[in-house]
């Protein structure tokens, strides 16, 4: 990743622009965004790696025994927020996790991509991602969130249909003034379902992108009335959000995944990067759809691919291949949504895509025919798997997949399945609306 800000440019930008409070931002095993906020006298300590905090208290960290973390700031991700709050001008800048050692700390998320993407520099390549995260805007009462939704609008609706514009409008400008090139946003399929795409990055620095772009959008969603929510699945009935991640590799220089001879302008790299996404989607799906909710979205019907199968048009396959050629060659993967954490979500695609390059996975042959219109019996026979159909499931098979452990590394591995497996027994144990109205009166 290109050098952006160096600490002068940081404290200059600091004293240009009166910021007053910094906000020091990392993100929890979950993908919850935490941070410090640091009056700007206290800077440049910052800046030097020596803001320390209790580890023990954030989710899946450290025991409390060995709880001292030190936050150590990433200069390039330096931005001011395009508000004053309670007129003070406020800046966030994102950190790496540190241990007193000043070693990097083993469960911290972004860390944990960074060290998939240097084994990607090892191989010669660089990755790029490009998201299109989408999103539900609910009306909020007594500022909670509800389910009441915005409006009636689908897909590309225009006002007065769409009553979402407004709010989304202002997302997209608070996003531009925070260095975003953002490319489109339109209301998307389902009731009060919206989508902003912002330009494709190096992996690190989307995934960065990602876990701005949910803060903010819940921000200037709040200044509306409104409640910004990237649950998978909050409305029966409905499309569900996802986060389609389009991605490719460069090497030196050049797109790795683009082979002009190829009828899809795709390289045998492309092609072996396909098929080890293929091979291990069943095992990096916990990280991908990472809520139980996440599985109510992977089901058949609802324009979200739950088949383990690649297209270069077709949509109900789990990889697509756009037809964009030479520079912008790339695959789409379908099935991740944008409520998990956004570090493990890339590391973990990154992790299975380079074993496909690695050991030569073949993907198969395209899927043509409509996927979900075949027969249990017809999906057997052409050999083509399901994506796991529960949290539970998911969590069974990260755990027996040695490379996802690897991509992770010990300690997010071990801290991760904890949390999940509370998860999954927290709600299997619960007795549902649907249950009572099912069973009571016939019982």
């Amino acid at each position: 990743m290109e050098t952006k800000f160096t600490k002068e440019d940081v404290l200059g930008l600091i004293k240009e622009h009166e910021v007053r409070f910094v906000r020091l931002q990392f993100t929890d095993i979950l993908g919850t965004t935490k941070n410090v906020a640091i009056p700007v006298s206290q800077i440049e300590k910052a800046l030097d790696g020596k803001i320390m905090f209790d580890g023990s208290s954030i989710q899946g960290f450290t025991r409390i025994q060995e709880s001292d973390m030190y936050l150590r700031p990433d200069c390039n991700t330096f931005a001011i927020y395009p508000w004053k709050e309670n007129d003070t001008r406020v800046a966030r800048i994102i950190c790496d996790v540190y241990t007193p050692n000043q070693e990097p700390f083993a469960g911290c998320p972004r860390g944990v991509l960074r060290r998939v993407l240097q084994e990607a520099h090892e191989m010669g390549f660089e990755m790029y991602v490009g998201p299109e995260p989408e999103f539900f805007l609910f009306e909020t009462e007594c500022g909670e969130p509800t389910l009441k939704i915005r409006d009636k609008a689908g897909y590309f609706d225009l006002p007065p249909i769409d009553k979402g514009e407004d709010c989304r409008r202002d997302i997209v400008l608070a996003l531009e003034a925070m260095g975003f090139e953002v490319e489109a946003s339109h209301h998307e399929v389902a009731t009060s379902q919206h989508e902003i795409d912002f330009k494709y990055a190096d992996a690190l620095t989307t995934a960065d992108n990602i876990a701005t772009f949910r803060s903010i959008a819940k921000t200037v969603a709040n200044q509306h009335g409104l409640y910004a929510t990237f649950m998978p699945k909050p409305i029966f009935g409905e499309n569900g959000s996802g986060m389609h991640l389009h991605q490719s590799l460069f090497k030196n220089g050049q797109n790795a995944f683009y082979d002009e001879n190829d009828p899809l302008g795709l390289s045998q790299v492309a092609r072996y990067y396909i098929g080890g996404l293929l091979t291990h989607a069943r095992s990096y799906t916990a990280i991908t759809n990472s809520l139980v909710n996440s599985y109510k979205r992977l089901v058949p019907g609802y324009e979200a691919p739950v088949y383990i199968a690649w297209s270069g048009k077709n949509r109900s396959a789990l990889v697509r291949v756009p037809s964009a050629k030479g520079v912008t060659s790339r695959i789409e993967l379908r099935s991740p949504d944008p409520a998990g954490n956004p570090y493990l979500i890339l590391a973990v695609v990154l992790k299975a895509g380079l074993d496909g390059i690695k050991n030569k996975l073949d993907p198969g042959p395209q899927r043509f025919d409509n996927i979900y219109e075949m027969t249990p019996e017809e999906r057997e026979k052409e050999g083509i798997l399901s994506l796991p159909g529960s949290l539970e499931e998911a969590c069974n098979l990260l755990e027996q997949s040695p490379l996802m452990k690897e991509a992770l590394g010990e300690h997010v591995y071990r801290h991760f399945l904890k949390a999940k497996r509370l998860e999954w027994d927290s709600y299997r144990i619960q007795v549902s609306p649907w249950e009572v109205d099912r069973y009571l009166s016939i019982t």
